[in-house]
């Protein structure tokens, strides 16, 4: 098991985490804090022209949910443009991180550049609603709407091929991913042609040496993750804790049998870094294609920080490098 003791933290990343020292994630401030904050920092309109990662197109656009409008922002890779002329271009479906309640798509969308550009896939980066004013199921039920949409008329009209979409997220994002993967094998709907997990929080990291080893200190708090699963769960009548789309993490691998070609990242540095790295494990055992890619020095947000990292920028490529093979290794 990988473990903070192997080294430091990558210096560009922790200059930056010098540098903004109050930007935390599951702090004592509260998430409506922590909204302001990181739109402050990580906001493609705060970032310097200079540090801006190039795309082809950008479409700002929306369709109707089972719960009120979602609004999408599609970027369109020039790398990706011969392929969406013939209907053949694959597409990724982005759910952000930020526990469930924080975070916008302003904050992803120049690290999801690069992985457009890298992938040559379309990416549909989703506002869905955030936690605690809007809580489980609605976000899987709006993930389920933008899948079935991306995968007809909405992808069809883009140049997308609907067996080449696939879906991804950090941390909660990736939480969601695989709970939304699970919940369409159970109710026999087409899949998704993979999943991009970055450093997931495929279950609540609670017994884990990660746990320890970077409770606090690295952005991440270990403890305000129990606050993002209490913003997230319903209640009264809402689910267990272990239900199998709540902690996918949580199941034995005999119940991920029949999940997609999955690749999952992860941090030496991060609270969430063993229950990434059990999740894979566990995918394997049930024969789900994986390929685990791991940064030792790396901290958990490291695809919103390729305007101050290299590394970041190197390992956004390499999920960029993922999102290809997973959609188009067999073309």
């Amino acid at each position: 098991m990988p473990s903070r003791l192997r080294g430091r933290v990558n210096g560009a990343i922790a200059d930056f985490f010098a540098n903004h020292p109050n930007l935390e994630l599951g702090g004592t401030n509260g998430f409506t804090v922590e909204r302001q904050q990181h739109m402050e920092i990580f906001a493609l309109h705060k970032l310097p022209k200079s540090k801006i990662n190039p795309i082809g197109d950008v479409e700002f656009t929306a369709i109707r949910g089972p719960h009120g409008t979602i609004p999408i922002r599609v970027l369109y890779p020039s790398s990706g443009e011969v392929k969406r002329v013939k209907g053949e271009a694959g597409a990724l479906i982005y759910f952000h991180g930020g526990g469930y309640s924080v975070g916008t798509v302003d904050e992803f969308e120049n690290g999801l550049r690069l992985v457009a550009e890298e992938s040559s896939c379309q990416v549909y980066a989703v506002d869905y609603r955030l936690a605690p004013e809007f809580r489980y199921p609605i976000q899987l039920d709006e993930y389920c709407a933008v899948i079935d949409w991306l995968q007809s008329d909405g992808g069809r009209a883009r140049g997308v091929h609907p067996d080449r979409v696939a879906g991804g997220g950090d941390s909660a994002g990736g939480n969601m991913t695989s709970a939304i993967c699970l919940r369409r094998f159970d109710q026999g709907k087409k899949p998704l042609a993979g999943q991009l997990l970055l450093y997931p929080e495929a279950r609540v990291p609670f017994d884990t040496t990660a746990a320890k080893e970077n409770n606090s200190g690295y952005y991440l708090q270990c403890n305000g993750i129990f606050g993002f699963a209490d913003h997230y769960l319903p209640r009264p009548d809402g689910p267990s804790p272990l239900d199998r789309y709540v902690s996918p993490g949580m199941q034995e691998a005999e119940q991920l049998v029949g999940q997609p070609p999955t690749s999952i990242f992860t941090n030496g540095f991060d609270p969430l870094r063993d229950v990434g790295i059990e999740y894979a494990r566990k995918l394997e055992l049930a024969g789900v294609p994986v390929r685990w890619k791991h940064y030792d020095d790396l901290t958990h947000g490291w695809l919103q920080m390729t305007a101050w990292s290299q590394a970041a920028r190197n390992a956004t490529r390499e999920v960029g490098e993922e999102v290809k093979r997973l959609l188009y290794a067999k073309s």
